[in-house]
């Protein structure tokens, strides 16, 4: 399978780089800038540009990796391009429909890495997740083929699901990253080491890989400690928000435990 990768952001670098470790050809290699282009497309072997009309229809598939804002637009310049309308045409998006590639394209899907994607990070894709969908039950095939190459975690997810799988994804990962920022503006404010949290970090993680969170859950808010949770709000008044915050999380614990 010959793939074109419209994108070289967090999501196409990690993906181009998988596809030629696996011996998959990338033929083309897109992005706004060219610089971002010709960096990935000269790791993997492949013709950068920075201009879409320049992508030919040689390729068995077309892979958009870039913001959910922007995918339509690339779907209909795509469009454009004499020959591109039957090509297979995908995204990588968890929270945008497939509908969208769907409204230019006979064959239209979704391939997408379910993970958090950073260029300074190495990735093992091994175990990463990729969630795939298409309208034709040939194109499914070869996008399940396609992942399982790739990673050893693929699975059918539909639009629906894909997108509450999205969300959970967002309250998992981005949220509980936040939570992490605002531990190291305390620590920082208080010229106390974040790095004596960490090992905290990683048992909460390593807890879950085997049991239920819900069993796992400890802390004040799970003690009803009304006199650790009050000192703690007082502390916490000298940062914006955060008493706020402390405030709904405490009550979300404990409601989960009235159920």
């Amino acid at each position: 399978m010959k793939i074109t990768l419209i994108g070289a952001g967090n999501v196409g670098y990690h993906l181009g780089k998988r596809l030629f470790k696996k011996g998959i050809p990338v033929r083309q290699v897109y992005s706004r800038t060219l610089q971002n282009a010709q960096f990935l497309a000269k790791k993997i072997k492949a013709t950068p540009t920075n201009k879409l009309a320049e992508l030919d229809s040689k390729s068995d598939l077309y892979i958009i990796a870039v913001k959910d804002d922007a995918i339509e637009t690339v779907a209909k310049t795509l469009s454009e391009n004499i020959g591109m309308k039957r090509k297979l045409v995908v995204h990588t998006s968890g929270a945008a429909s497939s509908e969208i590639v769907g409204k230019y394209f006979s064959k239209f899907g979704v391939f997408y890495p379910l993970q958090s994607f950073s260029k300074v990070r190495k990735i093992r894709f091994t175990n990463i997740p990729i969630c795939v969908d298409t309208n034709k039950s040939k194109d499914l095939k070869k996008l399940l083929k396609l992942g399982k190459s790739i990673s050893n975690k693929v699975a059918i997810i539909n639009d629906k699901e894909r997108a509450i799988l999205h969300v959970a994804a967002v309250i998992v990962n981005n949220f509980t990253n936040h939570l992490f920022h605002l531990g190291q503006q305390i620590t920082k404010e208080e010229q106390i080491d974040f790095d004596l949290l960490k090992p905290l970090i990683e048992e909460t993680v390593l807890k879950i890989a085997n049991h239920p969170p819900i069993e796992m859950q400890t802390g004040p808010a799970r003690r009803n400690d009304q006199k650790t949770i009050k000192k703690h709000l007082k502390y916490l008044k000298k940062f914006p928000n955060y008493p706020h915050l402390y405030t709904l999380l405490t009550k979300s614990i404990q409601d989960a435990y009235r159920r």
